[in-house]
């Protein structure tokens, strides 16, 4: 992480697509952390995370669940590292 959480502007913005007319300045409802790159990989996609026996309960491989909104928990990601390289 980059920066430490920070609300999301874009929901006080009636011009914006991102809006959120329930969000309050003083009780924001979107939090926004700044991300840096530090190594990029190859891309490990859904059908190889399925075929390894160590990530069969991570929960993005479980059906229903949005790739963007799961979390992934440290023993699944110690393994995709190891996968990476």
């Amino acid at each position: 992480m980059a920066s430490t959480p920070y609300p999301d502007p874009t929901q006080f913005d009636k011009k914006s697509k991102y809006y959120d007319a329930a969000s309050k300045q003083e009780e924001p409802r979107w939090q926004l952390v700044d991300v840096q790159l530090l190594k990029k990989t190859r891309t490990l996609g859904l059908p190889e995370l399925r075929s390894t026996p160590e990530l069969e309960d991570m929960v993005v491989l479980r059906k229903g669940n949005r790739l963007s909104i799961t979390p992934v928990e440290a023993k699944h990601w110690k393994k995709i590292l190891k996968m990476l390289g």
